[in-house]
């Protein structure tokens, strides 16, 4: 139990300056900048899954924190978010590297990844601006939403005090949902979980992309270890790797109040795992 409250609190820990720096930037671009900037942000949308993509490799899930948060202020778009969930990497990367796994077979992974984040973003922004461009315009909302959902009068404190309420507020909801995963992955243990991919081709995309949506880093730890001990395919360790979007899944349920766009985002990106994963392994 120790150690599950230590890996818990150093896990958290590590997203706090993300998560100082998002809100920063947020309240900035709420306080300091013009209507039309904001509307400008927004737009730029169209570039975003390129950008997104890339960035969300960086080995570490703190990015795909500030997505979302990014995203529940309106201020990057769906498919910006869904590259960045897709190419993020969590702790795969340092496994894979600790392991001596070769330089071309890692690249080959983040290149996988990254293509996949970035052409899911475009095609997914485009089928937005294409067919819901109307709807999403009668259900805009601000960055300040946020500020009035967690009541911080952001007007009276300022930019920094209203980040840090922010950034405490959010640290606290990630600690208690990464103990509790924890916890749960210790009870069932990683070999009963690896068990129920082994052998199973078909059914190894389905299921590793069901442990992908986990959200905490462990998830990428599972996966990527499963993958170098032979357990499960290349196709499955993608799809498990594509989903595993950190807890950025979890943040997006706290952050973002529309319920019923949180689950689409949740399976549409649980489709494109499954369907990558499969291909891949078809190939």
């Amino acid at each position: 139990m120790l150690e599950i409250i230590e890996d818990t609190v150093i896990d958290s820990i590590k997203l706090l300056p993300f998560l100082f720096i998002t809100y920063l930037i947020m309240e900035y671009i709420e306080h300091k900048m013009e209507k039309k900037s904001k509307k400008a942000i927004k737009r730029a949308g169209k570039y975003g899954s390129i950008v997104g993509g890339i960035l969300g490799a960086f080995p570490q899930c703190g990015f795909s924190v500030s997505a979302t948060n990014l995203y529940a202020g309106r201020v990057i778009t769906l498919g910006t978010l869904i590259a960045v969930y897709l190419s993020t990497s969590d702790e795969m990367l340092p496994i894979l590297i600790s392991e001596a796994v070769s330089p071309i077979i890692i690249l080959k992974i983040l290149g996988i990844k990254i293509i996949i984040g970035i052409i899911s973003g475009i095609i997914i922004d485009f089928v937005i601006r294409k067919f819901f461009t109307k709807k999403q315009e009668d259900k805009d909302e601000d960055i300040e939403h946020i500020c009035e959902e967690e009541h911080c009068h952001c007007n009276e404190k300022g930019i920094i005090k209203s980040s840090i309420k922010h950034t405490l507020s959010i640290f606290i909801f990630i600690l208690i949902i990464t103990f509790l995963i924890n916890v749960i992955v210790h009870i069932i243990g990683e070999e009963n979980i690896e068990n129920w991919i082994l052998n199973k081709p078909v059914l190894g995309p389905v299921i590793s992309s069901l442990i992908g949506l986990i959200p905490n880093c462990a998830a990428s730890v599972i996966i990527t270890n499963m993958y170098l001990e032979n357990v499960i395919s290349f196709g499955s360790m993608i799809s498990g790797l594509l989903t595993g979007a950190g807890v950025g899944l979890a943040v997006l349920f706290k952050t973002n109040d529309r319920l019923k766009e949180n689950i689409g985002i949740l399976v549409l990106l649980y489709i494109i795992g499954v369907i990558s994963g499969i291909i891949i392994d078809i190939m």
